[in-house]
């Protein structure tokens, strides 16, 4: 009955903080227009982020005890929203993005004093301790998490239905070890349900929202968060590995995407049409089946990746096994046009 009362509560309240915040979006400016690279009709609020943040608050004052990791995950999110906003209503650089991203992930270490302490025994050879370079490459998981999230999130509930596969998977791993931290991946699961009824208009006809920057970039942050607080020493919740597994469509498409940029000597921040989802839409697939097809794969991918941490797969094994797979991804990116002839002749 908890997890019914915990769910019910976030979802009705992000739905009405929905309703209240999208006439204020609309007079501010909070809104996207369509453009060559944007196609969808009329300003659309970009009020999801903003909605889910304040839900999630609201109820983790309600259902969660306070702690001091747990506040100053809340404090570096709303900071991060706040940012989210800017961008979303102003545009910010890339260099302003990247720098509030670097500040944020190093209140939320130093603050709360968390960061990746090991990788596990990703090689085969034993546990790779990192000590406090782990301070490094938290923050790198950190801006890389809420990078992926941003750049993956290109057409209507992409972003939030990969989220919800990831924080669905969080709170059974969570819970699997009785850690009370499943409770915020419940509250996001639910909140985030709220903004695809109206990102999706279903099952009810209602007026469309975006999750804008300021929702895809705190999805990101919560998640890579949750995943580092899982592998804690005192919590065990998570391997490093299966880490990968949770956000591997995120992850490895904002990979390939970056390198083929560079490769073609243009910013790797640079926005273009070439990420997963163009790929299908290219392909002559409607936006719907590409959202579901793409959120197939990645839940597949993350039952993978939570079946072999349950049977306690060799982590060097899981690790090769994601490296096939972010290989094989990657081959078929820089080979598009013969996956786009693959593609239309099995749709």
């Amino acid at each position: 009955m908890e997890y019914l009362l915990i769910s019910i509560t976030a979802f009705f309240l992000c739905s009405i903080v929905i309703m209240l915040v999208k006439p204020v979006a609309v007079k501010v400016g909070l809104v996207d227009l369509p453009t060559k690279r944007k196609q969808h009709f009329g300003a659309v609020p970009l009020v999801g982020g903003v909605a889910i943040y304040i839900a999630v608050l609201i109820s983790s004052i309600i259902f969660i005890e306070s702690s001091k990791t747990f506040s100053y995950y809340l404090i570096s999110s709303g900071f991060l929203l706040v940012m989210g906003v800017l961008d979303d209503r102003f545009d910010l650089s890339v260099k302003v993005r990247l720098f509030v991203q670097v500040c944020i992930a190093g209140l939320m270490i130093f603050g709360a004093g968390f960061y990746l302490e090991s990788l596990g025994n990703l090689f085969g050879f034993g546990e790779i301790s990192l000590g406090y370079f782990g301070v490094f490459i938290t923050i790198i998981a950190i801006i890389g998490a809420i990078n992926a999230f941003n750049m993956i999130d290109g057409i209507d509930g992409l972003a939030g239905i990969l989220s919800l596969i990831a924080f669905s998977s969080l709170a059974m791993l969570f819970a699997a070890v009785n850690s009370s931290w499943y409770l915020l991946p419940v509250l996001f699961v639910s909140s985030t349900l709220a903004f695809l009824m109206f990102n999706l208009r279903w099952p009810f006809n209602l007026n469309k929202i975006f999750m804008g920057d300021a929702g895809s970039m705190l999805i990101g942050f919560t998640i890579v968060c949750l995943l580092v607080i899982g592998t804690d020493k005192n919590i065990q919740a998570i391997k490093p590995v299966t880490a990968l597994y949770l956000i591997a469509i995120p992850l490895m498409d904002m990979v390939a995407i970056m390198y083929r940029r560079v490769k073609k000597g243009v910013s790797p921040f640079k926005a273009d049409r070439e990420h997963l989802h163009h790929i299908f839409e290219r392909a002559g697939f409607s936006r719907k089946k590409s959202l579901f097809y793409i959120s197939i794969g990645a839940l597949l991918i993350a039952f993978l990746g939570c079946l072999m941490q349950y049977f306690d797969v060799a982590e060097s094994f899981m690790f090769i096994i994601f490296m096939f797979l972010f290989l094989l991804y990657n081959y078929a990116l820089m080979h598009v046009w013969k996956l786009l002839s693959w593609l239309r002749r099995n749709k």
